[in-house]
């Protein structure tokens, strides 16, 4: 047998005993017996919680499986985090977690993985009423899937604690979670190359809060009654697909300083004050989406630039889009623009798009961002005029957004991207 055979044979039947070696423990609920059953098992074991009570405010320190049974809690003792996790390939699932401290120096949390828990998944557990749901603090591509996560309500909301929190975890994915209560659904610092999709966000602060976060993909997600959507802040080349925005009171979707992003295919509806807010970004694609009934669909302002619009539905929005500025923006992309259910116009060719470019605000829009008291004055004979001089003689029309090409009807949106949003 050759020197590279023989090698080959020693690694699988290294491997071959590690699997043998790998138990199944039964932890009985109590006092101190959760610690006992880590501090003895060896990596690679299973350890299977009973129903009951086991006494959180633990460390995994080696590579292990907890999973509970049918009634099996993790409590901790009202201080610290509940369950830490220092080991890589460490799995957690089937468990209800409850009593971390309340300290956000030490980011107290039901569940933590830090920096040596690489590959972590957290799948289906309830994890409740801590300070921070989850913690993915510093574990690379760990995946948080399918958890049940309820804040705390107490105090104002920005003294709450996240559901899921996420620093410096490249490659995490953050899929299928519901969140609700606490301060932010997934609040994203300083992290890079994630994913965060299907998960459902309400009554919380912002769904998904971003801060210095390039490079990840948020799709698929449901933001519901929050006071904000998805913020999106200080970031570069995100892909924002598929999302929805029911109810949240101030904004869908915003974007701060946030450059290169694809926004596409969500939908923003019966927003309290803004379905789409960019402020300072730039060079973004903004296309396929439907922003429906907000007092304003889009306000974009501080020197947003070069942003692409087109294949957009504004539906019904008390103002359109909101932009004052001596600039024109062209929102049309290769020959189609955006529809628009306030345009009124005819295609007599019969290609789908309007025969006249359109113009969202006017001189008198302008004025009345500036000066809302000239409100007052929308029904004198002399706005009429000015409106109608406005509509016969476009120089007098101010710096804004042009559309050339409108489209006659809303773009199609899949199927499952609207109709899993109603």
């Amino acid at each position: 047998m050759t020197a590279r055979a023989l090698l080959l044979s020693a690694v699988l039947l290294g491997l071959a005993a590690q699997t043998a070696a790998a138990a199944e423990i039964s932890v009985p609920a109590g006092r101190g017996e959760l610690a006992r059953a880590i501090a003895t098992a060896q990596p690679g074991d299973t350890l299977r919680l009973q129903s009951g009570v086991h006494q959180g405010g633990v460390v995994i320190d080696r590579s292990l499986a907890l999973i509970g049974q049918d009634g099996a809690e993790v409590k901790g003792p009202g201080a610290g985090t509940v369950i830490t996790v220092e080991a890589p390939d460490v799995r957690i699932s089937g468990l209800t977690v409850s009593g971390s401290g309340s300290s956000h120096e030490t980011l107290d949390s039901g569940i933590k993985l830090t920096k040596k828990a690489q590959r972590a998944q957290v799948a289906g557990n309830t994890v409740t009423g801590n300070l921070h749901g989850i913690d993915i603090h510093g574990a690379r591509d760990a995946l948080v899937s399918g958890n049940t996560i309820t804040g705390r309500r107490g105090k104002r909301m920005n003294q709450r604690g996240n559901g899921i929190y996420v620093w410096n975890a490249p490659g995490a994915t953050v899929a299928g979670n519901t969140v609700r209560y606490g301060r932010d659904g997934i609040f994203v610092n300083t992290s890079h190359h994630n994913t965060f999709r299907d998960n459902t966000f309400s009554d919380l602060r912002f769904a998904v809060h971003y801060m210095h976060a390039n490079d990840s993909t948020v799709s698929g997600n449901v933001s519901r009654n929050n006071h904000l959507g998805y913020a999106l802040m200080f970031s570069s080349r995100l892909k924002v697909q598929g999302n929805s925005s029911t109810g949240d009171r101030d904004h869908g979707i915003m974007l701060n300083y946030a450059n290169d992003a694809l926004v596409e295919g969500n939908v923003v509806r019966n927003g309290g004050r803004k379905c789409l807010f960019m402020y300072n970004a730039n060079k973004n694609v903004i296309r396929g989406n439907r922003f429906e009934s907000c007092p304003i669909g889009i306000h974009f302002t501080a020197g947003s630039e070069r942003n692409a619009f087109s294949g957009n539905a504004f539906i019904a929005n008390r103002t359109q889009v909101k932009y004052v500025g001596s600039r024109n923006h062209e929102w049309s992309a290769e020959g189609r623009g955006n529809y628009w259910s306030d345009h009124a116009s005819f295609d007599l060719n019969g290609d789908g798009l309007a025969d006249q470019a359109f113009r969202p605000n006017d001189r008198m829009d302008e004025v009345l961002w500036t000066q809302p008291a000239a409100r007052w004055l929308l029904g004198s004979p002399a706005m009429q005029l000015l409106r109608w001089a406005q509509r016969e003689f476009p120089a007098l029309l101010p710096g804004g957004v042009i559309d050339s090409a409108p489209l006659m009807r809303p773009q199609a949106m899949a199927a499952n991207l609207e109709g899993n949003r109603q």
